[in-house]
């Protein structure tokens, strides 16, 4: 706790961001189609857009945190009376930078799933049944008026 304020700061927006991600993840897992938790489509669609929300949230802690510290190491870096160690920055902010930008982007394509569950219903296909190379060619072959008879195994019936 004998830590500076920006620091103390920074690793508690990380822990928020972390929690945030946790619960983010269940509420995620609860509102995907594939699993049985949840009740209808409408109240999936809702809790995955709560998680989307939750997502972005964390990502803004987590990019918070590494951009305050970086400020702050870049401030101290280029004072010319600050006498103590100087830092730079190093890979974990660039990996903080871009799991913050990562959770981000995860959150806007939950919130973005809702709007696929509109209102409108969905257009069924017929299936007509499966027709073969076979009789396909057959059809072709007897719809002709042409007295030879129909070629079944020429060389284009087997690509």
């Amino acid at each position: 706790l004998s830590l500076t304020g920006y620091i103390q700061a920074c690793r508690g927006l990380m822990i928020s961001a972390v929690c945030l991600g946790f619960f983010g993840a269940v509420f995620g897992l609860f509102g995907m189609k594939c699993t049985k938790v949840g009740g209808s489509d409408q109240t999936k669609a809702k809790i995955a857009c709560l998680a989307g929300l939750i997502f972005i949230l964390s990502g803004l802690c987590s990019m918070t945190s590494c951009s305050l510290y970086a400020n702050r190491i870049t401030s101290e870096f280029f004072d010319p009376s600050f006498v103590a160690q100087k830092y730079e920055l190093g890979a974990a902010l660039f990996i903080g930078w871009a799991g913050a930008s990562l959770c981000i982007i995860g959150g806007i394509i939950f919130c973005f799933s809702i709007a696929e569950n509109s209102n409108a219903a969905r257009r069924g296909y017929a299936y007509n049944g499966a027709t073969s190379v076979m009789s396909s060619r057959t059809k072709v072959h007897n719809s002709v008026p042409d007295k030879s008879p129909p070629k079944h195994f020429d060389k284009n019936a087997y690509v």
